[in-house]
Protein backbone atom coordinates (compact mmCIF):
# COMPACT_ATOMS: atom_id res chain seq x y z
CA UNK A 1 0.00 0.00 0.00
CA UNK A 2 1.42 3.52 -0.96
CA UNK A 3 1.64 5.98 1.95
CA UNK A 4 0.95 9.25 0.22
CA UNK A 5 -2.83 9.80 0.62
CA UNK A 6 -5.39 10.33 -2.10
CA UNK A 7 -6.94 14.03 -0.96
CA UNK A 8 -10.81 14.23 -1.93
CA UNK A 9 -12.62 17.66 -2.22
CA UNK A 10 -16.43 17.49 -0.62
CA UNK A 11 -18.58 19.83 -2.48
CA UNK A 12 -21.89 20.39 -0.25
CA UNK A 13 -22.50 18.49 3.65
CA UNK A 14 -26.19 18.57 3.48
CA UNK A 15 -28.11 14.76 4.20
CA UNK A 16 -25.91 13.18 1.59
CA UNK A 17 -22.24 14.83 2.45
CA UNK A 18 -22.35 14.58 5.84
CA UNK A 19 -22.84 11.03 5.21
CA UNK A 20 -20.10 10.55 3.24
CA UNK A 21 -17.79 12.70 5.66
CA UNK A 22 -18.69 10.56 8.38
CA UNK A 23 -18.33 6.91 6.49
CA UNK A 24 -14.86 8.01 4.88
CA UNK A 25 -13.70 8.88 8.84
CA UNK A 26 -15.59 5.90 10.48
CA UNK A 27 -14.36 3.32 7.57
CA UNK A 28 -11.30 5.15 7.33
CA UNK A 29 -9.60 1.54 7.25
CA UNK A 30 -11.37 -0.17 5.21
CA UNK A 31 -11.30 2.32 2.41
CA UNK A 32 -7.89 2.44 2.22
CA UNK A 33 -7.24 -1.64 2.39
CA UNK A 34 -9.46 -1.91 -0.59
CA UNK A 35 -7.85 1.52 -2.56
CA UNK A 36 -4.32 0.60 -1.98
CA UNK A 37 -3.82 4.01 -0.13
CA UNK A 38 -5.39 6.30 2.54
CA UNK A 39 -8.26 8.55 1.63
CA UNK A 40 -7.98 11.89 3.12
CA UNK A 41 -10.60 14.64 2.88
CA UNK A 42 -9.02 17.31 2.28
CA UNK A 43 -12.00 20.22 1.90
CA UNK A 44 -15.41 20.58 2.39
CA UNK A 45 -16.79 23.62 0.35
CA UNK A 46 -20.78 24.81 2.02
CA UNK A 47 -23.07 27.40 2.09
CA UNK A 48 -23.40 28.32 5.63
CA UNK A 49 -20.06 27.99 7.66
CA UNK A 50 -21.24 28.51 10.88
CA UNK A 51 -23.45 25.38 10.86
CA UNK A 52 -21.59 22.68 13.47
CA UNK A 53 -21.02 20.06 11.23
CA UNK A 54 -20.18 16.86 13.59
CA UNK A 55 -16.99 14.89 13.01
CA UNK A 56 -15.38 17.64 10.55
CA UNK A 57 -12.58 20.07 11.41
CA UNK A 58 -13.62 23.32 11.16
CA UNK A 59 -10.47 23.85 9.13
CA UNK A 60 -11.46 21.91 6.51
CA UNK A 61 -14.78 24.15 5.89
CA UNK A 62 -14.66 26.51 3.53
CA UNK A 63 -17.25 28.78 1.38
CA UNK A 64 -14.76 29.47 -1.66
CA UNK A 65 -15.67 26.33 -3.76
CA UNK A 66 -13.71 27.13 -6.68
CA UNK A 67 -10.64 27.91 -4.55
CA UNK A 68 -10.81 24.15 -3.25
CA UNK A 69 -11.29 22.58 -6.39
CA UNK A 70 -8.53 24.34 -8.42
CA UNK A 71 -6.09 23.19 -5.33
CA UNK A 72 -3.53 21.34 -7.29
CA UNK A 73 -3.05 18.53 -4.52
CA UNK A 74 -6.67 17.32 -4.99
CA UNK A 75 -7.36 13.99 -6.21
CA UNK A 76 -11.11 13.70 -6.43
CA UNK A 77 -14.20 16.10 -6.43
CA UNK A 78 -17.34 14.96 -5.00
CA UNK A 79 -19.93 16.66 -5.86
CA UNK A 80 -23.41 17.15 -4.03
CA UNK A 81 -24.17 20.49 -4.63
CA UNK A 82 -27.03 20.02 -7.13
CA UNK A 83 -28.16 22.20 -9.92
CA UNK A 84 -26.70 23.26 -13.19
CA UNK A 85 -24.76 26.35 -12.06
CA UNK A 86 -22.73 26.57 -10.15
CA UNK A 87 -22.18 22.87 -10.05
CA UNK A 88 -21.05 22.42 -13.74
CA UNK A 89 -18.43 24.84 -13.34
CA UNK A 90 -17.09 23.28 -10.67
CA UNK A 91 -16.87 19.95 -11.92
CA UNK A 92 -15.34 21.53 -15.00
CA UNK A 93 -12.70 23.56 -13.12
CA UNK A 94 -11.96 20.38 -10.99
CA UNK A 95 -11.01 18.24 -14.25
CA UNK A 96 -8.83 21.11 -15.81
CA UNK A 97 -6.88 21.16 -12.03
CA UNK A 98 -6.00 17.38 -12.57
CA UNK A 99 -9.06 16.02 -10.40
CA UNK A 100 -11.63 13.39 -11.33
CA UNK A 101 -15.43 13.65 -10.59
CA UNK A 102 -18.02 12.10 -7.99
CA UNK A 103 -21.44 13.33 -8.71
CA UNK A 104 -25.20 12.80 -7.95
CA UNK A 105 -26.20 15.65 -9.94
CA UNK A 106 -28.67 14.08 -12.51
CA UNK A 107 -30.02 17.47 -13.09
CA UNK A 108 -26.62 18.62 -14.50
CA UNK A 109 -25.89 14.87 -16.09
CA UNK A 110 -29.29 14.85 -17.99
CA UNK A 111 -28.96 18.26 -19.54
CA UNK A 112 -25.04 18.21 -20.30
CA UNK A 113 -23.63 14.57 -19.38
CA UNK A 114 -22.06 15.04 -22.79
CA UNK A 115 -20.05 18.27 -22.37
CA UNK A 116 -19.12 16.72 -19.23
CA UNK A 117 -18.05 13.48 -20.59
CA UNK A 118 -15.96 15.57 -23.04
CA UNK A 119 -14.01 17.23 -20.84
CA UNK A 120 -13.45 14.41 -18.52
CA UNK A 121 -11.87 12.58 -21.90
CA UNK A 122 -10.30 15.41 -23.22
CA UNK A 123 -8.12 16.18 -19.61
CA UNK A 124 -8.07 11.82 -18.82
CA UNK A 125 -10.27 11.90 -15.62
CA UNK A 126 -13.00 10.05 -14.27
CA UNK A 127 -16.51 11.22 -13.69
CA UNK A 128 -18.46 8.83 -12.24
CA UNK A 129 -22.20 9.06 -10.97
CA UNK A 130 -24.18 5.93 -9.75
CA UNK A 131 -25.94 7.70 -6.52
CA UNK A 132 -27.30 10.10 -9.63
CA UNK A 133 -29.52 7.68 -10.62
CA UNK A 134 -31.46 5.45 -7.63
CA UNK A 135 -29.67 6.07 -4.31
CA UNK A 136 -27.65 2.90 -3.17
CA UNK A 137 -29.22 0.82 -6.50
CA UNK A 138 -25.84 -0.51 -8.45
CA UNK A 139 -27.54 0.05 -11.75
CA UNK A 140 -25.00 2.77 -13.24
CA UNK A 141 -22.13 0.41 -13.19
CA UNK A 142 -24.08 -2.19 -14.60
CA UNK A 143 -25.26 -1.01 -17.22
CA UNK A 144 -22.07 0.26 -18.27
CA UNK A 145 -19.79 -2.29 -17.46
CA UNK A 146 -21.69 -5.49 -16.50
CA UNK A 147 -23.82 -5.57 -19.84
CA UNK A 148 -21.58 -3.45 -22.05
CA UNK A 149 -21.34 -6.86 -24.06
CA UNK A 150 -25.08 -7.09 -24.46
CA UNK A 151 -27.81 -5.19 -26.26
CA UNK A 152 -30.53 -3.87 -23.76
CA UNK A 153 -33.47 -3.47 -25.13
CA UNK A 154 -35.86 -1.76 -22.60
CA UNK A 155 -35.40 -0.28 -19.04
CA UNK A 156 -38.13 0.42 -17.12
CA UNK A 157 -38.87 1.35 -13.68
CA UNK A 158 -39.78 3.38 -10.46
CA UNK A 159 -36.98 5.77 -9.77
CA UNK A 160 -38.56 8.36 -7.35
CA UNK A 161 -39.09 7.37 -3.75
CA UNK A 162 -41.94 10.08 -3.21
CA UNK A 163 -43.91 9.45 -5.81
CA UNK A 164 -44.10 5.72 -5.34
CA UNK A 165 -44.76 6.31 -1.89
CA UNK A 166 -48.05 8.56 -2.63
CA UNK A 167 -49.41 6.12 -5.21
CA UNK A 168 -48.94 2.99 -2.96
CA UNK A 169 -50.57 4.90 0.15
CA UNK A 170 -53.63 5.42 -2.49
CA UNK A 171 -53.78 2.06 -3.53
CA UNK A 172 -53.41 0.84 -0.35
CA UNK A 173 -55.61 2.93 1.83
CA UNK A 174 -57.52 4.51 -0.45
CA UNK A 175 -56.85 7.60 -0.29
CA UNK A 176 -56.61 11.03 -2.55
CA UNK A 177 -53.84 12.59 -4.24
CA UNK A 178 -53.65 15.05 -1.46
CA UNK A 179 -53.99 13.35 1.60
CA UNK A 180 -51.26 10.87 0.43
CA UNK A 181 -49.21 13.74 -0.45
CA UNK A 182 -49.72 15.60 3.05
CA UNK A 183 -48.89 11.80 4.84
CA UNK A 184 -45.48 11.83 2.54
CA UNK A 185 -44.28 15.50 3.53
CA UNK A 186 -45.31 15.06 7.40
CA UNK A 187 -42.82 11.61 7.44
CA UNK A 188 -40.35 13.37 5.25
CA UNK A 189 -40.56 11.90 1.78
CA UNK A 190 -41.74 14.96 -0.06
CA UNK A 191 -39.93 18.35 -0.15
CA UNK A 192 -41.57 21.56 0.81
CA UNK A 193 -41.96 22.09 -2.84
CA UNK A 194 -43.36 18.57 -4.70
CA UNK A 195 -42.81 19.59 -7.54
CA UNK A 196 -40.26 18.07 -9.07
CA UNK A 197 -41.16 15.13 -7.63
CA UNK A 198 -44.74 14.51 -9.06
CA UNK A 199 -44.42 16.38 -12.03
CA UNK A 200 -42.33 13.93 -13.44
CA UNK A 201 -38.91 16.36 -13.68
CA UNK A 202 -37.23 14.43 -11.33
CA UNK A 203 -37.76 10.84 -13.41
CA UNK A 204 -37.18 12.26 -16.41
CA UNK A 205 -33.88 13.46 -16.06
CA UNK A 206 -32.82 10.16 -14.80
CA UNK A 207 -34.56 8.10 -17.74
CA UNK A 208 -32.47 10.33 -19.94
CA UNK A 209 -29.56 9.18 -18.17
CA UNK A 210 -30.40 5.75 -18.31
CA UNK A 211 -31.36 5.92 -21.78
CA UNK A 212 -28.27 7.14 -22.68
CA UNK A 213 -26.09 4.46 -21.69
CA UNK A 214 -28.52 1.64 -22.25
CA UNK A 215 -28.83 2.32 -25.96
CA UNK A 216 -25.17 4.19 -26.57
CA UNK A 217 -26.74 7.04 -27.90
CA UNK A 218 -27.23 10.81 -26.33
CA UNK A 219 -30.56 11.46 -24.86
CA UNK A 220 -31.34 14.70 -23.05
CA UNK A 221 -33.93 15.89 -20.57
CA UNK A 222 -35.63 17.81 -23.40
CA UNK A 223 -35.94 14.31 -25.64
CA UNK A 224 -37.81 12.64 -21.94
CA UNK A 225 -41.55 12.70 -22.45
CA UNK A 226 -42.80 13.73 -19.18
CA UNK A 227 -46.06 14.03 -17.73
CA UNK A 228 -46.58 14.15 -13.64
CA UNK A 229 -49.20 12.17 -11.20
CA UNK A 230 -51.27 14.93 -9.81
CA UNK A 231 -54.82 14.23 -11.47
CA UNK A 232 -54.17 10.52 -10.60
CA UNK A 233 -57.52 9.91 -8.60
CA UNK A 234 -58.76 7.11 -6.56
CA UNK A 235 -61.46 5.94 -9.24
CA UNK A 236 -58.33 4.99 -11.31
CA UNK A 237 -57.02 3.07 -8.58
CA UNK A 238 -60.43 1.56 -8.53
CA UNK A 239 -60.31 0.78 -12.03
CA UNK A 240 -56.70 -0.74 -12.17
CA UNK A 241 -57.98 -3.25 -9.28
CA UNK A 242 -60.64 -4.67 -11.77
CA UNK A 243 -58.18 -5.31 -14.47
CA UNK A 244 -55.96 -6.83 -11.97
CA UNK A 245 -53.61 -3.60 -11.94
CA UNK A 246 -51.99 -1.40 -10.14
CA UNK A 247 -50.76 1.92 -10.98
CA UNK A 248 -46.96 3.26 -10.49
CA UNK A 249 -45.01 6.84 -12.09
CA UNK A 250 -42.69 4.97 -14.35
CA UNK A 251 -39.24 5.93 -16.44
CA UNK A 252 -39.75 3.88 -19.67
CA UNK A 253 -36.56 3.89 -22.22
CA UNK A 254 -36.96 1.81 -25.57
CA UNK A 255 -35.01 0.86 -28.09
CA UNK A 256 -37.40 0.59 -31.56
CA UNK A 257 -38.51 -2.99 -32.64
CA UNK A 258 -36.04 -2.82 -35.75
CA UNK A 259 -33.19 -1.24 -33.64
CA UNK A 260 -33.44 2.31 -35.75
CA UNK A 261 -34.57 5.06 -32.89
CA UNK A 262 -34.89 5.35 -29.50
CA UNK A 263 -37.80 6.66 -26.80
CA UNK A 264 -37.73 7.80 -23.29
CA UNK A 265 -41.01 8.97 -21.52
CA UNK A 266 -41.87 8.95 -17.68
CA UNK A 267 -45.63 9.26 -16.89
CA UNK A 268 -47.94 7.68 -14.92
CA UNK A 269 -49.10 3.84 -16.12
CA UNK A 270 -51.08 0.72 -15.11
CA UNK A 271 -48.85 -2.34 -14.37
CA UNK A 272 -50.40 -6.20 -14.27
CA UNK A 273 -49.66 -6.95 -10.35
CA UNK A 274 -48.09 -10.04 -11.52
CA UNK A 275 -45.45 -7.51 -12.77
CA UNK A 276 -42.46 -7.31 -10.06
CA UNK A 277 -42.75 -3.80 -10.04
CA UNK A 278 -45.80 -3.60 -9.05
CA UNK A 279 -44.96 -4.94 -5.68
CA UNK A 280 -42.69 -2.74 -5.04
CA UNK A 281 -43.75 -0.90 -1.69
CA UNK A 282 -43.20 2.87 -0.07
CA UNK A 283 -40.56 5.16 -0.80
CA UNK A 284 -38.07 2.14 -2.34
CA UNK A 285 -37.27 2.15 -6.13
CA UNK A 286 -37.23 -0.66 -8.68
CA UNK A 287 -35.66 -0.89 -12.58
CA UNK A 288 -36.39 -3.62 -14.63
CA UNK A 289 -33.67 -4.34 -17.60
CA UNK A 290 -34.36 -6.39 -20.41
CA UNK A 291 -31.74 -7.41 -22.61
CA UNK A 292 -30.78 -9.54 -25.52
CA UNK A 293 -28.42 -12.28 -23.94
CA UNK A 294 -29.09 -11.37 -20.30
CA UNK A 295 -33.07 -11.21 -20.59
CA UNK A 296 -34.69 -9.78 -17.65
CA UNK A 297 -32.64 -8.51 -14.68
CA UNK A 298 -34.50 -6.17 -11.86
CA UNK A 299 -32.56 -3.82 -9.57
CA UNK A 300 -34.49 -3.26 -6.56
CA UNK A 301 -33.63 -1.14 -2.96
CA UNK A 302 -33.40 2.27 -1.06
CA UNK A 303 -33.54 4.99 -3.66
CA UNK A 304 -33.40 8.04 -1.53
CA UNK A 305 -31.77 9.15 1.52
CA UNK A 306 -28.34 9.83 2.80
CA UNK A 307 -27.00 6.73 3.57
CA UNK A 308 -28.45 4.94 0.72
CA UNK A 309 -27.06 7.80 -1.33
CA UNK A 310 -23.57 8.38 0.13
CA UNK A 311 -23.24 4.29 -0.03
CA UNK A 312 -22.97 4.78 -4.07
CA UNK A 313 -21.05 8.03 -3.81
CA UNK A 314 -18.51 6.13 -1.39
CA UNK A 315 -18.63 3.31 -4.50
CA UNK A 316 -17.74 5.14 -7.03
CA UNK A 317 -14.96 6.93 -5.08
CA UNK A 318 -13.23 3.53 -4.71
CA UNK A 319 -13.66 2.99 -7.79
CA UNK A 320 -12.25 6.43 -8.89
CA UNK A 321 -8.97 6.37 -6.26
CA UNK A 322 -8.33 2.84 -7.88
CA UNK A 323 -8.05 4.34 -11.21
CA UNK A 324 -5.75 7.03 -9.90
CA UNK A 325 -3.65 4.91 -8.31
CA UNK A 326 -2.94 2.18 -11.61
CA UNK A 327 -3.08 5.52 -13.71
CA UNK A 328 -5.87 4.36 -15.48
CA UNK A 329 -9.21 5.88 -16.33
CA UNK A 330 -13.05 4.14 -16.08
CA UNK A 331 -15.37 3.88 -19.14
CA UNK A 332 -16.79 7.21 -20.34
CA UNK A 333 -19.57 8.00 -22.27
CA UNK A 334 -20.49 5.51 -25.19
CA UNK A 335 -22.58 7.16 -27.53
CA UNK A 336 -21.80 5.72 -31.20
CA UNK A 337 -24.83 4.19 -32.08
CA UNK A 338 -25.95 7.87 -32.34
CA UNK A 339 -29.62 6.71 -32.89
CA UNK A 340 -32.48 9.23 -32.96
CA UNK A 341 -35.03 10.04 -30.18
CA UNK A 342 -38.33 9.13 -31.58
CA UNK A 343 -41.35 11.39 -30.56
CA UNK A 344 -43.74 10.21 -28.37
CA UNK A 345 -46.39 10.08 -30.73
CA UNK A 346 -44.83 6.95 -32.63
CA UNK A 347 -44.86 4.97 -29.01
CA UNK A 348 -47.25 2.26 -29.32
CA UNK A 349 -49.28 0.66 -25.97
CA UNK A 350 -52.27 -0.30 -24.67
CA UNK A 351 -54.63 2.35 -23.34
CA UNK A 352 -56.97 3.16 -20.32
CA UNK A 353 -59.89 5.65 -20.89
CA UNK A 354 -62.73 6.76 -18.77
CA UNK A 355 -65.16 8.77 -20.57
CA UNK A 356 -68.25 10.63 -18.99
CA UNK A 357 -71.49 9.84 -21.63
CA UNK A 358 -75.19 10.32 -21.43
CA UNK A 359 -76.92 7.41 -20.27
CA UNK A 360 -79.25 6.60 -23.70
CA UNK A 361 -79.11 4.09 -26.29
CA UNK A 362 -76.37 4.35 -29.61
CA UNK A 363 -73.68 6.03 -26.88
CA UNK A 364 -71.65 3.06 -27.21
CA UNK A 365 -71.83 2.77 -31.07
CA UNK A 366 -70.75 6.07 -31.25
CA UNK A 367 -67.70 5.79 -29.21
CA UNK A 368 -66.54 2.37 -30.93
CA UNK A 369 -67.00 4.23 -34.64
CA UNK A 370 -64.56 7.05 -33.76
CA UNK A 371 -62.11 4.62 -32.21
CA UNK A 372 -62.33 2.61 -35.27
CA UNK A 373 -61.90 5.74 -37.73
CA UNK A 374 -58.56 6.26 -35.44
CA UNK A 375 -57.48 2.92 -36.42
CA UNK A 376 -57.70 1.78 -32.04
CA UNK A 377 -59.24 -1.51 -31.51
CA UNK A 378 -60.78 -1.70 -28.34
CA UNK A 379 -60.11 -4.99 -26.13
CA UNK A 380 -62.91 -4.22 -23.69
CA UNK A 381 -65.73 -2.17 -22.46
CA UNK A 382 -67.10 -1.37 -18.92
CA UNK A 383 -70.46 0.77 -19.19
CA UNK A 384 -72.40 2.21 -15.94
CA UNK A 385 -75.38 4.54 -15.96
CA UNK A 386 -77.64 6.09 -13.45
CA UNK A 387 -80.06 8.86 -13.68
CA UNK A 388 -79.03 10.02 -17.31
CA UNK A 389 -75.51 10.10 -16.23
CA UNK A 390 -73.06 7.43 -17.43
CA UNK A 391 -68.91 6.23 -16.84
CA UNK A 392 -67.78 4.41 -20.19
CA UNK A 393 -64.35 2.65 -19.51
CA UNK A 394 -62.00 1.80 -22.52
CA UNK A 395 -59.36 -0.76 -23.03
CA UNK A 396 -57.68 -0.79 -25.79
CA UNK A 397 -55.50 -2.92 -27.75
CA UNK A 398 -51.89 -1.48 -28.96
CA UNK A 399 -51.72 1.66 -30.56
CA UNK A 400 -49.60 5.00 -30.89
CA UNK A 401 -49.73 7.49 -28.82
CA UNK A 402 -50.49 9.56 -31.83
CA UNK A 403 -53.75 7.40 -33.03
CA UNK A 404 -55.05 7.68 -29.31
CA UNK A 405 -54.49 11.67 -29.17
CA UNK A 406 -56.78 11.68 -32.38
CA UNK A 407 -59.35 9.56 -30.95
CA UNK A 408 -59.51 11.75 -27.73
CA UNK A 409 -59.96 14.64 -29.38
CA UNK A 410 -62.53 13.19 -31.53
CA UNK A 411 -64.27 12.11 -28.47
CA UNK A 412 -65.00 15.11 -27.05
CA UNK A 413 -66.38 16.60 -29.95
CA UNK A 414 -68.92 13.87 -29.25
CA UNK A 415 -72.32 15.81 -28.07
CA UNK A 416 -72.75 12.16 -26.04
CA UNK A 417 -69.84 12.68 -24.41
CA UNK A 418 -69.74 14.85 -21.47
CA UNK A 419 -65.76 14.76 -20.62
CA UNK A 420 -62.96 12.58 -20.41
CA UNK A 421 -62.04 11.83 -16.97
CA UNK A 422 -59.05 10.08 -17.03
CA UNK A 423 -56.63 8.75 -19.94
CA UNK A 424 -53.40 6.07 -18.22
CA UNK A 425 -51.34 4.38 -20.52
CA UNK A 426 -51.01 0.09 -19.85
CA UNK A 427 -47.66 -1.37 -19.58
CA UNK A 428 -45.60 -4.02 -18.16
CA UNK A 429 -47.79 -6.76 -20.54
Amino acid sequence: MRTRPLKVALLGCGVVGSEVARIMTTHAADLAARIGAPVELAGVAVRRPDKVREGIPAELITTDATALVKRGDIDVVVELIGGIEPARSLITTAFEHGASVVSANKALLAQDGAGLHAIAEEQNKDLYYEAAVAGAIPLIRPLRESLAGDKVNRVLGIVNGTTNFILDKMDSTGAGYQEALDEASALGYAEADPTADVEGFDAAAKAAILAGIAFHTRVGLDDVYREGMTEVTAADFASAKGMGCTIKLLAICERAADGGSVTARVHPAMIPLAHPLASVRGAYNAVFVESDAAGQLMFYGPGAGGAPTASAVLGDLVAVCRNRISGATGPGASAYTQLPVSPMGEVVTRYHISLDVADKPGVLAQVATVFAEHGVSIDTVRQQGKDGEASLVVVTHHASDASLNGTVEALRSLDTVRGVASIMRVEGE
